[in-house]
């Protein structure tokens, strides 16, 4: 028989089942559920637990996702938390052999983090914020901005606008006006060509068969990232909570 129900309904499901055999219940965030197109309460944790008396809702690690250590590096988040960072890791490796200062290097290795790591839309943003007590401001400036720089050509270093950006959002794409508002503001900054850099060495760094380890950056991010004594996540930062919501995704509150 075919299962006829909605996916919101199938996970509603899966999340009854797992309440049942788990002694955890997870209720996934409000933003979850909206980028499933699902606007729907949050199931009831309540109910949940009353037909299993012995779970209860997810507060501390997840048993499903690997443990992180106590006081988590940069590193260990790309171990632990983030997805593939191939991409990542070229996009650095190229910086490395174009000669780049090790700042630019660190910045083309953190641009995407959000984007593996956390948060998809406006990833350029996001990205700079959860790394801007850590680096140098050069640093952050240029991961923002290469948020918006992608979408714009410039002759003058031989970028032009990603083709996969045609095939993936249409030849009538145009940017959202807050886009287009940063670039005219960021194309006259006096780090304009450190955001740019940042789009030179990305549009070229999806080579499947190319092999790029992390370790061949534990110096760089030795010498710029300023690793918090306590851990990222626990050093009263600004950003903290958002790095502790990559360690425990699916807390509850």
């Amino acid at each position: 028989m075919n299962d006829t129900r909605t996916l919101s309904q199938r996970a509603d499901a899966l999340e009854e089942k797992m309440s049942q055999e788990l002694d955890y219940i997870v209720i996934k965030s409000r933003l979850y559920s909206m980028a499933e197109g699902d606007m729907g309460p949050a199931p009831n944790a309540a109910a949940l637990m009353a037909k299993n008396p012995k779970a209860r809702v997810l507060m501390g690690d997840d048993p499903r996702l690997p443990a992180m250590p106590e006081k988590p590096t940069l590193i260990d988040f790309f171990k632990y938390r983030f997805g593939p960072a191939a991409h990542l890791l070229q996009s650095a490796k190229h910086a490395v052999n174009a000669g780049l200062p090790e700042n630019m290097v660190l910045a083309c290795l953190l641009h995407d983090i959000s984007t593996i790591g956390f948060i998809r839309g406006d990833h350029g943003y996001w990205g700079a914020q959860l790394v801007e007590p850590y680096v140098d401001e050069e640093v952050t400036w240029a991961i923002r901005a290469h948020q918006v720089l992608r979408f714009y050509p410039d002759e003058a270093v031989g970028y032009e606008y990603p083709q996969s950006y045609v095939k993936a959002f249409g030849a009538d794409y145009r940017p959202d006006a807050y886009v287009e508002d940063d670039y005219k503001r960021m194309r006259n900054h006096k780090w304009y060509m450190s955001g740019r850099m940042i789009t030179v060495h990305d549009i070229y760094s999806f080579d499947p068969d190319a092999k790029v380890e992390l370790e061949e950056f534990t110096d760089v991010i030795g010498r710029n990232f300023r690793q918090p004594e306590q851990g990222l996540g626990f050093d009263n930062s600004p950003v903290a909570h958002m790095w502790r919501a990559m360690i425990r995704p699916a807390k509850y509150l």
